[in-house]
């Protein structure tokens, strides 16, 4: 029982520094990496809760957060690297780039 609360301590703790580095960042690759430790943080906590309730359904959830996790990944990092071709910053403050 102490091993589920230290993980799902654990995953609080990643999950609000991921929160605060989103909310307190302004460059885009910090904020894709502070969105990475947040899922990783539910994953944690999927398989904590899924270890002590002893059934796989959570770890069926992680494979699903990972693979929106690769598809954010990927569809994030091309557009950092499309706004980056037009303007030598990926603060988010100074992109205007993707309004209409």
């Amino acid at each position: 029982m102490d091993a589920i609360r230290y993980l799902l301590i654990l995953s609080a703790v990643l999950f609000s520094i991921g929160a605060a580095g989103v909310l307190i960042r302004r460059n885009a690759l910090v904020i894709f990496m502070c969105i990475e430790i947040m899922l990783n943080a539910v994953n944690l906590t999927f398989i904590a809760l899924s270890r002590q309730l002893q059934s796989l359904d959570g770890q069926i959830f992680v494979f699903m957060v990972m693979a929106v996790a690769a598809a954010e990944v990927a569809i994030g990092l091309g557009i950092i690297v499309s706004i980056f071709r037009h303007k030598p910053t990926t603060d988010v403050d100074d992109v205007s780039l993707l309004k209409g």
